[in-house]
């Protein structure tokens, strides 16, 4: 009892000295968050961060490291930081606690940013805040001046790699989509920051995420690296790339190490008046900073002339429309069978309708981001897990994961939402023998009961195939069929967004 009390009471005096301490400039730094936890330490135990800067630019080479312990037990008196307790009040305001459901890098991330919208929190709590401007004068930075990165030290963290496991002794991908998402929040954030407290900061939020194709699995018993930087802004859009990277220590060390790429796009609005607010600029460096930068913008040029398109879509619908009857036509007749001659249908094919999985949650204060609202990373997690599901109670056998398709966000979801996730597999290609590809869609709905309402948040699809080992046992794989002229059109329009009738 004595020694919990000694300890209590040196966190509670090094929490007061760090909430004096100073913030440091962030403009030009690259932080370097390492996971870590001391072994033969409770895992049950609630999260604290160790925080770490230094007051001059590192080496374009070299990381700053913001050190971050999964659970509390660090002592301050080794002179890289000290503990701060996730559970206490003397850091932050209760609004900006993200809350324990997140993982130690989301918590970290947050942590890492917190000081930004503490000074909005502040002058809110002082009546200020409608007297704060807005920043008017756009700073020109540097994708270096965002570049953050993640280690995590799963070879030598037992805690840590714990978290992380799945089942079949890999990373669980629902987690680490919940850890980009926050990761590329906190890149924007980081950019976006003017450095001036009189000002007002901006509201960012996850627009879309572009397809995520995973090119190795991820091992949970080897170190792994996750880093990213802005790569294009518009007036009011940041695009930010992050790169999953893992060295396989049973492979040749010349095997290309990066695992997954992700390319996040976040909008800003004015924290008053919602409405869409500029952003600073972007001048890359590198040639391949250069490189990026003009990929994302001959994407954005073509997104904006195929949107323009759209709009001439009449001028030739009526031959359109023709070749899209047929097209529902060819799809709805094996599943005309199915309702009319069941005894005759394809015993190698499946209803759409019969591979459906749904569940339901109420979303509680634990799960929301710094705005307030539900966090986008739980809920790709929460899409992945149960696409994942569907697909393993569609195959028979472990899935696995291949890629996320794009994903955009339409509709906010607050805290106290009903929300609901509903899943199925959506169609099959079975041409590739030995990569069958299932593809699973996933549409969460926010539902307001009282109002007698849903809407569409988010709609996600998920690509999976199977082990070969399955495929050689005899594994077989069925086709599936719309029954409904609505499930054959969103077949048709996932297979035109995948370009599988080019």
């Amino acid at each position: 009892m004595a020694a919990t009390r000694s300890t209590a009471t040196a966190a509670l005096a090094l929490s007061r000295t760090l909430a004096r301490r100073p913030a440091a400039s962030s403009s030009s730094r690259r932080i370097s968050l390492e996971l870590s936890a001391p072994r033969g330490t409770n895992p049950f135990q609630s999260a604290a961060f160790s925080s770490t800067t230094t007051g001059d630019p590192p080496p374009p080479t070299m990381d700053s490291p913001i050190k971050v312990v999964s659970h509390i037990g660090g002592s301050g008196g080794d002179g890289g930081g000290g503990a701060i307790d996730a559970g206490r009040s003397a850091r932050k305001p209760l609004s900006l606690w993200p809350g324990m459901y997140h993982s130690p890098v989301t918590n970290a991330l947050w942590e890492a940013r917190s000081s930004i919208f503490e000074r909005m929190i502040d002058a809110g709590a002082a009546g200020k805040q409608q007297q704060q401007p807005p920043q008017t004068e756009l700073l020109t930075k540097t994708p270096a001046g965002s570049r953050t990165s993640i280690v995590y030290k799963f070879a030598t963290d037992d805690i840590l790699r714990e978290q992380y496991r799945d089942p079949w002794n890999e990373v669980r991908i629902g987690k680490l989509l919940e850890d980009l998402d926050a990761l590329a929040g906190t890149i924007a954030v980081k950019h976006c920051s003017d450095e001036d407290s009189t000002t007002r900061p901006l509201l960012l939020v996850t627009a879309s995420v572009d397809k995520m194709e995973l090119k190795k699995p991820i091992c949970v018993d080897t170190d792994l690296k996750i880093a990213g930087a802005v790569t294009y802004v518009g007036r009011s859009s940041i695009d930010i790339q992050i790169e999953v990277t893992q060295v396989d220590q049973d492979s040749d060390m010349q095997s290309d190490p990066i695992a997954l790429t992700a390319n996040f796009t976040f909008v800003a609005r004015d924290s008053m008046t919602g409405k869409s607010a500029p952003v600073n600029r972007l001048s890359p460096e590198t040639e391949k900073e250069k490189q990026l930068f003009a990929e994302r913008e001959a994407r954005d040029k073509l997104r904006k002339r195929k949107r323009e398109e759209q709009k001439g879509v009449f001028e030739n619908g009526i031959n359109k429309l023709h070749v899209e009857a047929e097209r529902l036509n060819s799809l709805l007749a094996e599943g005309r069978v199915f309702s009319d001659l069941p005894a005759l249908a394809d015993r190698d094919s499946i209803l759409l309708k019969d591979t459906r999985l749904e569940n339901s949650l109420i979303c509680q204060p634990q799960q929301r981001n710094l705005h307030g609202r539900i966090f986008g990373g739980f809920l790709m997690h929460r899409a992945f897990e149960l696409a994942f599901s569907t697909a393993y109670a569609f195959v028979g056998q472990r899935p696995c994961f291949l890629e996320v398709d794009h994903v955009d966000f339409l509709k906010p979801v607050d805290v106290g939402d009903f929300l609901r996730f509903k899943s199925c597999v959506l169609y099959t290609q079975l041409d590739n023998a030995e990569q069958p590809l299932v593809n699973v869609e996933v549409v969460a709905h926010v539902t307001r009961p009282e109002l007698r309402k849903s809407e569409v948040s988010n709609t996600f699809h998920f690509t999976f195939t199977v082990c070969s080992d399955a495929l050689k046992n005899g594994l077989k794989i069925r086709h599936v069929v719309p029954s409904t002229e609505e499930e054959a059109r969103r077949i048709l329009e996932r297979m035109d967004a995948e370009g599988l009738f080019d």
